[in-house]
C-alpha cells in the first residue's frame, strides 16, 4: 500500500505538470483561433511526451524494456487521447459554448483531463510500467 501511495503521490506531481504543459498549449492555440479539438489534441500531445519521461523514470522507476513500452504508451494515449478530445467537445457542445472561451472552457479541460488522468494511471500502473514487463 506504502508503494502504491508513492506511485501515486509522484503521479499527481507529474500530471499536475503534465496538465500545466496540455493546458499552456491549448490556451496559447485557443487564442490564436486555433480550432478547440486541435488546440485540444496538441496540449494533450505536448504534455504527453512529458509525462512518458516522468512516469517512467520517477513514478513507476520503469528502466527495463524501455523500447518496447513506447508502444504501449502510445496505445494507451492514443485511446485516452480520443476520450479526452471528446469529453471535452461533448461539455462545451452541452454548454453551447463559442467563442470567445468562457469559463465553460476550463470546467470542460478540467474534467476531461481528469478523466484520462485516472484512465492513464491504471493504463500505466498495471500495463505499460508493470514490474513484470521486461521485453525490449
Amino acid at each position: 500500500m506504502r508503494k502504491l501511495n508513492g506511485e501515486l503521490g509522484r503521479f499527481l506531481v507529474v500530471g499536475l505538470t503534465t496538465v500545466g504543459i496540455d493546458f499552456i498549449i491549448y490556451s496559447l492555440l485557443s487564442r490564436f483561433d486555433a480550432p478547440t479539438a486541435h488546440a485540444k489534441a496538441l496540449g494533450f500531445l505536448g504534455g504527453s511526451v512529458f509525462a512518458y519521461i516522468a512516469n517512467r523514470i520517477w513514478t513507476f522507476g520503469a528502466g527495463a524494456g524501455k523500447a518496447a513500452r513506447i508502444p504501449l504508451f502510445l496505445a494507451l494515449y492514443g485511446g485516452t487521447l480520443g476520450i479526452n478530445v471528446a469529453a471535452n467537445e461533448a461539455i462545451l457542445t452541452i454548454a453551447g459554448v463559442g467563442r470567445p472561451p468562457t469559463i465553460a472552457v476550463a470546467i470542460a479541460f478540467v474534467i476531461a483531463t481528469g478523466l484520462s488522468a485516472a484512465l492513464n494511471f491504471v493504463g500505466m500502473k498495471f500495463v505499460v510500467f508493470h514490474p513484470n514487463f521486461s521485453r525490449g
